[in-house]
């Protein structure tokens, strides 16, 4: 990773850990990741599509991942968007 990316996802992790703590899970999870709905984000678990690493804890309903892991992911996405020349246009959320 370059300086720039580094640092906004030390700032996406701040920003994340302050209201979420070390992990994120349910819905917050599924909109850092971008996912519409619980069915997407299911799919995609299933499918082992998912950007970042998922884990269930014992004891505990659920899927979670490292709020580290989603800051890298999310500034990641942000430079390929800026360093790509063809963006293709996607359905998005409806």
């Amino acid at each position: 990773m370059k300086q720039p990316q580094i640092e906004l996802a030390n700032e996406i992790e701040r920003n994340l850990f302050e209201r979420h703590g070390p992990m994120i899970a349910d819905d917050a999870l599924l909109q850092a990741l971008g996912y519409c709905s619980v069915d997407a984000f299911r799919q995609a678990f299933t499918r082992g599509t998912l950007p970042v690493p998922v884990f269930a804890i014992k004891h505990r309903r659920g899927k979670y991942a490292l709020v580290k892991d989603v800051a890298q992911w999310i500034a990641e996405q942000r430079f390929l968007a800026t360093t790509t020349n063809a963006v293709k246009p996607d359905a998005g959320c409806q």
